[in-house]
């Protein structure tokens, strides 16, 4: 099969987005003919059809819809490459690429990541911050599709360079109408018997939980399980089940929602989290400064703590 040309795929996207041949041509400053020529090339060289011709425009087959799924994300890809490489010659110093897990960019990570950013030294360094579980996170890093990985410490990463960041605690998030709520403070044990809300079982959290069920011979019954610490809140705020939560998120919602939120006792309960990558050495000037930006950011942290 021939190399697939970007243009190509640009038409096409352009195309199945408007329904139509002429829309696309005018918006892409070509002949309809000549995007009909483009296309009917593609067919040919994958092999089967792309597009249905009707008289009301027309519309990706199966494999058509496929495919642009994969042409936009291989055009956004191209995109940013000329973007950040166009970045240097206008004097800014480069581009640094974050990957984090929820309780990371739910707490401190990004705060820390904005004054980073104010500093006039770093007014010209693009920062962009993807949401990643653990797993996908360290991977990432290893194939070096990102530059710098924040995550908990339990995670495996063999293989990579760390640095200390921040710590946390893990509470209960209750609505003030539960039997737990009066309490002061909770071992994870004590919530067993009731009904959680949980992340998604891929996450470090979940995992975590269910192995500290376990070992006190219980599993965790989930009333529903959401993607993120907000959804949870959400839940719990409609007293529809509790939730294991970081603390210092759940200072933010108690605020906001209608939620009590109570310290765990446990020793897991005390977290600590991680700034990771590959080669410090190897890391561009601009994501050495942010990893050493991060480490004093966590250094401050504790000292005020």
């Amino acid at each position: 099969m021939r190399d697939i040309h970007l243009k190509t795929l640009r038409l096409l996207v352009s195309v199945c987005e408007h329904r139509n041949m002429a829309r696309a041509a005018a918006e892409e400053h070509i002949e309809p003919s000549a995007i009909s020529k483009r296309i009917a090339q593609l067919e040919h060289d994958l092999g089967v059809p792309l597009l249905v011709r009707t008289r009301r425009g027309v519309q990706p087959t199966p494999a058509g819809v496929a495919l642009v799924e994969h042409a936009k994300s291989v055009l956004f890809t191209m995109d940013r490459i000329a973007s950040d490489v166009a970045a240097y010659g206008s004097g800014l110093r480069g581009s640094v690429s974050v990957c984090a897990s929820a309780s990371a960019i739910a707490e401190a990570l990004l705060d820390d990541i904005a004054s980073f950013m104010r500093m006039p030294a770093h007014e010209n360094i693009r920062v962009n911050v993807e949401e990643r579980l653990s797993l996908d996170l360290v991977r990432r890093l290893r194939e070096g599709a990102a530059s710098i990985g924040v995550c908990w410490d339990n995670a495996d990463i063999e293989g990579l360079q760390s640095r200390p960041y921040r710590q946390d605690r893990l509470a209960l998030a209750v609505h003030p109408d539960h039997p737990l709520a009066s309490r002061k403070s909770l071992t994870f044990e004590q919530t067993l018997d009731h009904e959680h809300v949980g992340l998604p079982p891929a996450t470090a959290v979940h995992t975590m939980l269910q192995h500290a069920a376990a070992r006190n011979g219980r599993t965790v019954s989930y009333r529903a399980i959401v993607s993120n610490f907000d959804a949870a809140f959400r839940v719990v705020a409609a007293n529809l089940g509790i939730s294991v939560v970081p603390a210092v998120v759940g200072e933010t919602y108690k605020r906001l929602l209608n939620v009590k939120v109570i310290p765990l006792t446990d020793r897991w309960a005390a977290r600590r989290f991680i700034v990771c990558f590959k080669d410090f050495d190897a890391l561009q000037p601009a994501a050495q400064r942010m990893v050493n930006h991060l480490a004093e950011c966590a250094k401050e942290a504790a000292n005020i703590e």
